[in-house]
């Protein structure tokens, strides 16, 4: 048996898992499905800065468009150490396309202009 605690809403239900991913312990149904996903393929948002050619900043913060299978999070996080943007920068563009192969892409948080 396994136990989580549920983050999909503040309340922080804890869940117990058996082996068959029955779930106990969930006020809604989020839980039971956080819980399965959590012990089958867990993902994680990715949130990070990567370089930034500007006059006024140094670092650009980016974030993974979806989750990232969890396996694939420091390896993306390699990636985007050799990431070097160049302003004018927007929120949404893409700054690492399919990162890792994953279909998932990194993009720009912060509007950068110069």
């Amino acid at each position: 048996m396994r136990e989580l605690i549920c983050i999909n809403c503040p309340r922080g239900c804890r869940l117990k898992v058996d082996d068959d991913l029955n779930v106990t312990g969930n006020f809604c149904p989020r839980g039971a499905i956080y819980a399965k996903n959590e012990l089958t393929h867990p993902v994680r948002t990715l949130t990070s800065t990567v370089k930034v050619q500007s006059v006024l900043e140094r670092r650009l913060p980016v974030k993974s468009s979806e989750p990232l299978p969890k396996e694939k999070v420091f390896d993306a996080v390699k990636e985007l150490d050799n990431v070097e943007m160049k302003a004018p920068v927007h929120i949404g563009d893409v700054v690492i396309a399919n990162v890792c192969n994953t279909g998932v892409n990194i993009v720009a948080t912060k509007n950068i202009e110069k």
